[in-house]
């Protein structure tokens, strides 16, 4: 048996019994009056759903537990093959992307092994003044030194497959020169050192068919944006290592900044177009799971090692725009359930279809579960045994065995931080813990409304709407309180409503109503105060990491290329030029 078998079947057993196991707490609880359907619906809805809370949990206590390993190895050791570095963009602000590319390019240079990468900018830009300016920085970029001919940039007039589709069209056209290809998103950022040690791990093991890193999220200012910076920095280390333990060689790939091997890409994951229209059919959106499960089931090792370091890349900078991004994945991971049963797959893939359906299924479950339980309240009792005391115990154990579930991992990292010395990175135990214990609120704040967006987003895929490909705003974009009502004033109806029924029709169960209902009714504010960013240089408390105390090498390179072209001067004429030769380019 493998370490990760063993390591599945405890986490399995555990998610299984404490699921179970609350259900028939539950259970108890509100039957005490004889069991009603009711009382079974909820209670089946209480374990389904506190299954997937267990499991959740499993990955960060496991990681709890598994060393942490510093990745050590010589930098300037040349790797053998030849590693292709692709840089897919859609609408994204040039200057930022290609300045990132650079930097990434120097730190290659830096330590003497840029002869065994190349750089390829994959576009699939549509805006026609938006491509004008790639071609510009484009000519800014491999002016670089030891760019020319190592350097390239291709865009695409129809956007056929969307990322997937752009980077099967290289490997389908280019993909043969290479031994590797490092796949990144456009606001990706990589150490050369941790490039370089990836691809020499791709030379020393012929089995390995993909190789995830752990990226951090940097460069965030809001006070959203900064609460997932801090979250992936802390907190996600150990989840990532339990996560690495239970997949084994079986996953996860996460779509961007990890190391693939290019035959074994081209041998196994040529993707499917689904049958049928969008959003069940057509291009498979959340392809990183597939792809993982199809290298997999051609024997490949496809493995995540959250100790290589030098990963990173940013986040949505408020609520709105972080919703976007989920809601493609909701449609993507719903899509999930067409492929569970392809031919010849593992049978931890189809967990990890089924785990990712789970993840948005949960949502509406929960809300149904609400629903359910303040009905029950409403129904009259039976005159020899009124239960509402009994129910209301129940309610109130099942919201302290969620909040447990959802607030121990997140504590123990915590304890653990200060014996293994990580809380000095974060500016001691004292802020950290404040970091903590910020985010542990502002979570809990969002988590209603964040359920009620996601519960949308199934619904609308289940109605058979396609939310499609929108572009993501990776720049700074507080919303006032317009913005942010006319986005979720449905969500402040909804938490007003049923908290004012449930006061009039339920009124012994309002307390336990109102966690959920509260942050609903004030959705507006919480969005558009969570969206501001923070005034003056200095860091604020909440939410310090490591990189802001110490950046890393390629993130102030970037920042040295952004400010040195920044003030290069206005770029308006040439970009017209361009955007004419654009635009007759299309037009022929």
């Amino acid at each position: 048996m493998t370490r990760a078998f063993l390591t599945r079947s405890v986490a399995l057993g555990a998610a299984a019994v404490l699921s179970l196991l609350g259900g028939y707490v539950f259970l108890g609880f509100a039957s005490t009056g004889g069991i009603s359907p009711l009382d079974v619906l909820r209670t089946a809805l209480v374990v389904l759903s506190g299954f997937w809370l267990v499991w959740g949990g499993a990955a960060g206590i496991i990681g709890l537990f598994v060393r942490h390993r510093a990745s050590s190895f010589d930098a300037q050791q040349l790797p053998r093959g030849l590693t292709a570095i692709l840089v897919p963009i859609y609408n994204e602000d040039p200057l930022v992307t290609f300045a990132r590319v650079a930097a990434m390019n120097r730190s290659l240079r830096t330590l003497g092994i840029q002869e065994r990468f190349h750089i390829a900018i994959l576009s699939d830009t549509t805006a026609l003044e938006v491509a004008a300016m790639e071609a510009v920085w484009f000519q800014q970029l491999v002016a670089e030194p030891e760019s020319a001919g190592r350097i390239f940039y291709r865009r695409r007039e129809q956007n056929i497959g969307k990322k997937a589709g752009n980077i099967e069209d290289f490997v389908t056209s280019s993909g043969g020169a290479y031994d590797y290809m490092l796949i990144l998103d456009a606001d990706s950022l990589m150490e050369g050192a941790t490039i370089g040690e990836m691809a020499r791990r791709m030379d020393a093991d012929p089995d390995l068919g993909l190789l995830q890193t752990l990226p951090r999220i940097i460069n965030a200012r809001s006070f959203f944006g900064r609460s997932m910076q801090f979250s992936s920095a802390y907190l996600s280390p150990a989840f990532s290592r339990g996560a690495s333990v239970l997949q084994g060689n079986e996953g996860p790939y996460w779509g961007h900044n990890a190391i693939v091997r290019v035959s074994a890409f081209a041998a196994n994951c040529g993707l499917p177009v689904l049958s049928g229209k969008p959003p069940y059919g057509g291009h498979i959106l959340s392809h990183d799971y597939v792809e993982a499960a199809l290298l997999a089931r051609g024997g490949w090792k496809v493995h995540l090692d959250p100790s290589l370091g030098g990963s990173f890349e940013e986040g949505p900078e408020n609520l709105v725009e972080y919703a976007k991004r989920d809601r493609r994945w909701c449609q993507g991971n719903l899509q999930h359930r067409r492929l569970m049963f392809a031919p010849g797959l593992r049978l931890w893939s189809r967990f990890i279809f089924l785990q990712g359906i789970m993840a948005y299924l949960a949502s509406p479950l929960w809300l149904v579960l609400m629903g359910v339980s303040i009905l029950a309240a409403m129904l009259p009792e039976p005159a020899a045994h009124p239960a509402s005391e009994m129910f209301i115990d129940g309610v109130w154990s099942l919201a302290a065995g969620v909040a447990l579930l959802l607030v121990l991992p997140k504590l123990l990292i915590l304890i653990r931080g200060i014996f293994d010395g990580e809380n000095r990175r974060f500016g001691g135990t004292l802020r950290a813990g404040s970091s903590v214990l910020m985010e542990i609120i502002f979570s809990t704040l969002l988590a209603p409304i964040l359920l009620m967006l996601q519960s949308r987003a199934v619904m609308q895929v289940l109605l058979g709407l396609d939310g499609g490909w929108p572009a993501t705003q990776r720049s700074e974009n507080h919303l006032d309180m317009r913005d942010s009502f006319a986005n979720s004033w449905w969500i402040m109806l909804i938490g007003a409503v049923t908290m004012l029924a449930t006061l009039v029709f339920a009124p012994k169960i309002a307390l336990w109503v109102a966690p959920a209902m509260l942050p609903a009714v004030f959705a507006p504010v919480l969005i558009s105060a969570s969206s501001r960013v923070a005034a003056g240089k200095k860091a604020p408390w909440f939410f310090l990491t490591a990189s802001e105390q110490a950046p890393s090498p390629v993130i102030a390179e970037h920042r040295t290329i952004m400010a040195a072209w920044s003030t290069q001067g206005p770029l308006e004429p040439i970009i017209m030029v361009e955007a004419r030769r654009v635009a007759e380019q299309v037009n022929a």
